[in-house]
């Protein structure tokens, strides 16, 4: 007689697919380096490696679908798990972001004697806002509509 668990959380049975995919993603680098500087076989190991992590993918959320559908494992409690992450993947982007609009206006605001308290630094050209900045801002922009 099997014992039923006596918690809400699923605790993962050993899979081969996180190795497996971090092997087809190393064949799919390597190849595609090869492939660019036009070595041998690059282009026949960045294929095995782009077959092989998809070969990789579809058995792993085949795997995922059915320890949550059919043997029910992602209960409740189990799904706050992936939210929680999400969000808190999320708010770590937003720091990221605030912490580099923060260094940035720091440095323009503020600039160091090191290199000689004027911005931009001696040296470097800038670009003219209206012309490519504004092109590349306006393109996502557009591409909403």
């Amino acid at each position: 007689m099997i014992e039923s668990q006596r918690h809400s959380y699923h605790l993962v049975d050993p899979s081969p697919w996180p190795i497996s995919g971090s092997l087809g993603a190393l064949a799919t680098t390597v190849g595609g380096v090869m492939y660019m500087h036009s070595f041998q076989g690059g282009a026949t190991l960045l294929s095995l490696g782009l077959i092989f992590l998809l070969y990789t993918m579809f058995v792993w959320w085949r795997d995922v679908l059915r320890e949550s559908t059919f043997e029910g494992h992602h209960t409740k409690v189990v799904q706050l798990g992936p939210r929680y992450g999400f969000i808190l993947f999320i708010v770590s982007e937003v720091m990221l972001f605030f912490a580099l609009f923060r260094a940035s206006s720091h440095s323009s605001l503020a600039p160091t004697v090191e290199i000689g308290g004027i911005w931009p630094p001696k040296g470097i050209a800038v670009l003219d806002p209206w012309e490519i900045p504004f092109l590349n801002t306006l393109i996502p922009l557009s591409s909403g509509a």
